[in-house]
């Protein structure tokens, strides 16, 4: 309720590109000032032959470059994916480009991937780990860069795989944001398979888990599913934040460009987890995203297949106490 209040008050008066730098901030001086420390893990839930402290993670795009994995950690997150990371630094798409719909609890975004750099985020992640401090699973999102052709994306995947996968507890492939130029077309079988293929070669041991768009067809989950399967990655994350506007309650933001989240998604996101889990091969992990915001959103995925489960707008909207309540 105290967050409640303090979101309407302020925070949600506040440009929210703004606040996020705000509460980043906040959290960082919270865990210095010993306001927020590590758990003491109660649970173990091994998946990808990781050991998951529980099931619940921060979904790519709240911590782009890898700055708050331990306070993330500190509010319960059993784990935290970074990202998404590109090979160079990028700006992003031009401001505003973050938008709230309250009386939808959901957010449009258009970030376009701004990011400091696959060698700036791995030298962090580096540190971090040298460190010895308690951390959690740690998965690493990677993408093209935004001036990188169709064409040349292959390369692009493999150079921050090559760079990151050493450092990542499981990497994700994203082909799936609607807020890059020509991505989502890489989610084709054709064009899928080089990147897919690029990444596996110079990834080792780290599981490689592939992110798609709720806005597919059914035969391209199963065609993208199916090549999962067939070049034996570790999984999918499912899914992308979507470019319908279905089901929302008209307000001033509705009408942005972007990538919508919140809880309008929670429907596609299950069909698309069913699609997934019927076709995918019974070894192959599933991380389930879009539209969890209770503590049954939660159970319902897990009950529905998926092995782990992410959350990012109900965070924004639940406060700092969200994920604990979804875990406890």
């Amino acid at each position: 309720m105290f967050y409640r209040f303090i979101f309407r008050a302020f925070f949600q008066k506040l440009d929210p590109e703004f606040a996020h730098e705000l509460v980043v901030a906040g959290l960082k001086a919270a865990r210095i000032l010993g306001l927020l420390r590590a758990p003491k893990p109660k649970h173990s839930y091994p998946v990808m032959g990781l050991n998951f402290e529980n099931l619940l993670g921060m979904a790519a795009g709240f911590d782009k470059n890898g700055q708050l994995i331990r306070e993330l950690h500190a509010l319960g997150f059993g784990h935290v994916e970074i990202g998404t990371v590109t090979p160079r630094a990028q700006p992003g798409n031009p401001k505003p480009r973050l938008f709230r719909l309250p009386k939808n609890r959901a957010l449009i975004n258009r970030m376009g991937f701004n990011n400091e750099g696959a060698d700036v985020v791995a030298e962090r992640i580096r540190t971090l780990r040298n460190s010895g401090v308690p951390l959690p699973v740690i998965g690493i999102n990677i993408g093209k860069n935004k001036d990188t052709s169709a064409q040349d994306a292959a390369s692009d995947y493999e150079l921050a795989a090559n760079k990151l996968a050493p450092l990542a507890d499981y990497l994700v492939i994203n082909v799936s944001s609607p807020n890059t130029a020509g991505l989502r077309d890489l989610q084709q079988v054709d064009a899928l398979r080089p990147i897919l293929t690029a990444v596996l070669k110079v990834s080792g041991s780290t599981p490689v888990l592939l992110k798609i768009a709720p806005d597919l067809a059914t035969s391209d989950i199963e065609a993208v599913t199916a090549l999962v399967n067939e070049l034996n990655l570790a999984g999918m994350v499912a899914t992308n934040t979507t470019i319908s506007r279905a089901n929302l309650i008209a307000e001033s933001n509705t009408g942005e460009l972007g990538g919508l989240s919140g809880p309008m998604l929670q429907e596609r996101a299950l069909e698309v987890l069913d699609l997934i889990r019927a076709a995918l091969a019974k070894d192959k992990t599933v991380i389930s995203v879009g539209g969890v915001f209770t503590r049954s959103d939660l159970q319902q995925r897990i009950d529905r297949g998926a092995d782990l489960v992410q959350g990012y707008t109900g965070f924004v909207y639940g406060g700092p106490a969200w994920a604990k309540s979804l875990t406890r």
